[in-house]
């Protein structure tokens, strides 16, 4: 699969660990890679109406948070920054950014926060400002829509086949996810088969090899919404993880006025009406940042 719907692999997983390198090179040097000094005063509300743009740091090429489409960067994260700086008035600016070095880069100055489903990890709470939780990230299985009715929750996987991504979050969580089968039921999968790729994964399950597929919430919404009547989601396989919008730490300010929006689209069903556009679901959002202590 492309990177249009997967980046859970090495390329987003390797991003905690090289982006911390490259945010220690850059805040150790007098000047950020921008030119700007490294101490530069926290972004105000003031200063983007000034501005008259707000400029988000995005990867285009993650489906349906924020991809390119004839050339125009859309998706669930575009529409949603839109209403979310409404009321300062100022034009949103996309800037597609190599999701590796994006931490970096926020902290370059080259935009003014992170979407496109910014996860929260411990590592990276530790070094960036975070809003309250916008999108779901945790961990679902994709089944085979005539099993939909049969396999309704992670119990009913007992005896039969997992299909997990080598490397992926599936890979990582499957051990403890036998664990829980086994206490809840006494008895764990059959086999749980790895693949080099979730296509591949996604071609067993059509074809009867496998009956589960462990993915991203997100990732498996666009899965169904390609192949419609072929495979259906069950919910609750994963501990439950978001992500936010991120800032840099010092930008309180901005923080406190992201928290207020989202907590404002929340109420009035603005957020869950662009989550049922984008992903035809809507998503269970915490209302705080995951603690990590």
């Amino acid at each position: 699969m492309s990177r249009t719907h997967l980046r859970d692999g090495v390329t987003r997983r390797r991003f905690v660990g090289l982006s911390g390198l490259l945010l220690a090179a850059a805040t150790a040097l007098p000047l950020t890679l921008a030119g700007a000094p490294a101490s530069a005063q926290p972004l105000t509300l003031d200063a983007i109406k000034k501005a008259g743009v707000v400029r988000v740091g995005v990867e285009a090429a993650y489906r349906p948070f924020t991809f390119r489409d004839k050339g125009e960067i859309v998706g669930y994260d575009v529409d949603l920054a839109k209403e979310i700086f409404a009321p300062l008035g100022v034009k949103v600016d996309f800037v597609d950014t190599a999701w590796a070095g994006v931490i970096p880069a926020l902290y370059a100055g080259n935009f003014d926060c992170i979407m496109t489903s910014l996860t929260y990890t411990k590592e990276r709470v530790a070094k960036v400002g975070y809003s309250i939780p916008y999108t779901e990230a945790t961990q679902e299985m994709l089944v085979r829509a005539a099993d939909a009715g049969k396999i309704k929750t992670l119990d009913d996987m007992s005896g039969k086949i997992l299909a997990v991504k080598l490397g992926s979050a599936g890979d990582t969580m499957k051990a403890k996810l036998e664990e829980k089968l086994k206490a809840a039921t006494g008895k764990g999968f059959s086999e749980v088969k790895t693949y080099d790729d979730h296509p591949a994964a996604y071609l067993a399950l059509a074809q009867g090899s496998v009956d589960g597929v462990i993915n991203s919430l997100a990732t498996l919404t666009q899965v169904v919404k390609d192949a419609p009547g072929k495979y259906a989601i069950v919910r609750d396989i994963g501990p439950r993880n978001w992500a936010g919008i991120g800032t840099r730490k010092d930008d309180t300010q901005l923080i406190a006025f992201l928290n207020e929006r989202i907590e404002a689209l929340k109420a009035n069903g603005d957020l869950y009406k662009l989550q049922e556009k984008w992903f035809g679901t809507r998503m269970q959002l915490s209302d705080k940042i995951p603690d990590f202590s």
